[in-house]
């Protein structure tokens, strides 16, 4: 009935709200904890980005690969890092923190194995970049795996506006470690497809009061069932409608 999903209009709006407020204490806890690494780390002459970065084909250092993503090596490198790595981890959290954390282990995981693996030169590699990548590649492709309207338009912006990150994700792109950027986005790209949404998509039917009890055909002119259904309870969600 037409009460009914109004109701459950109210419902989700209210629950993305509350996990989009989760997703912004969980991004801003995280920086807080990346931030005063980097302080620790650069009152030590930033011994721990020594101690504590990716360094290829060492099996003793295979563990830092889940340590890199909070060492940097220079306040520039830490302020270019944490613009980015707030908007694309907060976007990439607010449909569910816990899909978050195992999106962030996974794309840390990845990043970091392309770094140990195929980087050469006994290259000490730290920063957040690769989470950056990994959370990007995440957002622009998570709606098509979700079907989710609002998320696909997000990932369609996001692209839009940061296409050039790809420029510095390619093969001998100096200056960066593209491997750590490339991994990211692969485990990114991975991570929609893992986490993506399961949950069977409720089925529609009009509220009619036919004698039977059942639902009613839609007849022609009226909104059919399916993604343009779909499509009016996302923005009625949003209070689009």
């Amino acid at each position: 009935m037409g009460a009914g999903a109004g109701g459950g209009g109210v419902v989700d709006a209210e629950l993305m709200v509350a996990e989009a407020r989760k997703a912004f204490f969980t991004m801003f806890a995280f920086m807080a904890v990346v931030w005063l690494v980097q302080l620790a780390n650069w009152g030590d002459g930033y011994a721990l980005s020594r101690q504590y970065g990716i360094v290829s084909g060492q099996a003793g250092r295979l563990p830092d690969v889940l340590t890199a993503p909070f060492l940097h090596w220079s306040w520039a490198h830490i302020e270019s890092n944490s613009g980015p790595l707030f908007v694309f981890g907060f976007l990439a959290a607010y449909r569910g923190v816990v899909r978050f954390l195992g999106l962030s282990l996974l794309v840390a995981v990845v990043s970091g194995l392309a770094v140990w693996i195929f980087q050469g030169g006994g290259t000490d590699t730290v920063g957040a970049s690769g989470l950056i990548f990994g959370y990007f590649g995440y957002v622009v492709v998570r709606g098509l795996f979700d079907r989710h309207l609002i998320d696909t338009l997000i990932g369609v912006v996001m692209a839009a506006s940061f296409a050039y990150l790809v420029t510095i994700a390619v093969p001998g792109t100096p200056g960066v470690s593209w491997l750590a950027h490339l991994g990211g986005l692969v485990g990114g790209v991975a991570g929609a497809w893992i986490f993506r949404d399961r949950r069977p998509r409720p089925a529609v039917s009009s509220g009619g009061t036919g004698t039977g009890g059942g639902a009613i055909a839609p007849s022609r002119g009226t909104p059919a069932s399916g993604d343009r259904a779909d499509l009016h309870k996302e923005l009625g969600d949003l209070g689009l409608l």
